[in-house]
């Protein structure tokens, strides 16, 4: 009786205190990533921002783009515009949106920064849309795949969440935004991606000028699904009663985090910083 007793009560705080290793290496991954996005609002703002207010708009065109800034293309212009430039909203107002105290301690601002993350999600999600297959910005119908898929995921995924928020069904609502929140990044996990295999693989072994190479598809399709599957472990593991599935999503999360820094630090050095100044 006392074993099944003890059994029990390990079973119940385990589940509702939740697993330490796994809350933490949440944690650590999300300082990493905060800080690596925050890096990437600042590469917006510094270049694209500065640029803009300048009114040199073909100053867009420094850092090296599929197709950015184009003399007499006013509309393609202006969305490319559009969707660059709000890529630091919704970036920083996703990072809010996942702050525990902001949540608790100020609802409202929660609710009026998940509104704008929503809004400017589907904007950008559209305007990427138009971009690659209108404008044609792609490098390959790979790539011009792997973003439309994303854009896609985008639209449903915020429709789900903003759907259960009004529905009050605020469990559902999390899980959906969760998972907004990372195709949303995808853009930004692709760098993250590519650089950190670039230093892994001693020069970006698979990859070309194009991204057809057997890496490019990978990474550029990854670039949201790994970290969708990652987040689904996540999920799971939480609302999980055995141990063993929240040790292996902690160990998963732990092992995501320094590659995570890798690709941050990459892209940082070699990607950013240049434009960042």
């Amino acid at each position: 009786m006392d074993a099944i007793t003890s059994s029990g009560l390990a079973k119940t705080t385990m589940t509702s205190a939740g697993y330490p290793p796994l809350r933490r290496s949440a944690v650590t991954w999300f300082v990493v990533a905060a800080l690596g996005q925050l890096a990437f609002v600042w590469m917006i703002l510094a270049h694209y921002g500065v640029k803009g207010l300048a009114g040199n708009f073909s100053g867009w065109n420094d850092k090296p783009l599929i197709k950015g800034f184009v003399s007499g293309d006013t509309t393609g212009n202006i969305i490319f515009a559009v969707h660059v430039l709000l890529a630091a909203l919704v970036t920083t107002g996703g990072l809010l949106q996942l702050v525990p105290a902001i949540r608790t301690r100020t609802p409202m601002l929660h609710r009026w920064v998940g509104r704008m993350f929503f809004s400017v999600a589907v904007v950008m999600a559209t305007s990427g849309l138009w971009l690659t297959w209108a404008r044609h910005t792609y490098l390959s119908l790979v790539s011009g795949l792997a973003v439309s898929l994303d854009g896609a995921l985008i639209l449903s995924f915020t429709a789900i969440a903003w759907r259960h928020a009004v529905k009050r069904d605020f469990a559902a609502h999390r899980r959906w935004a969760l998972r907004a929140f990372m195709v949303v990044n995808g853009v930004w996990f692709l760098r993250i991606g590519m650089m950190a295999w670039v230093l892994l693989s001693g020069g970006g072994v698979g990859m070309n000028d194009s991204l057809s190479g057997p890496a490019d598809v990978v990474i550029q399709f990854g670039a949201y699904l790994v970290p969708l599957i990652v987040l689904e472990a996540y999920l799971r593991a939480s609302a999980s009663r055995t141990l063993h599935a929240k040790r292996m999503t902690a160990a998963l999360i732990f092992l995501a985090t320094p590659i995570t820094v890798l690709g941050v630090c990459g892209a940082v050095a070699f990607m950013w910083w240049p434009y960042m100044r």
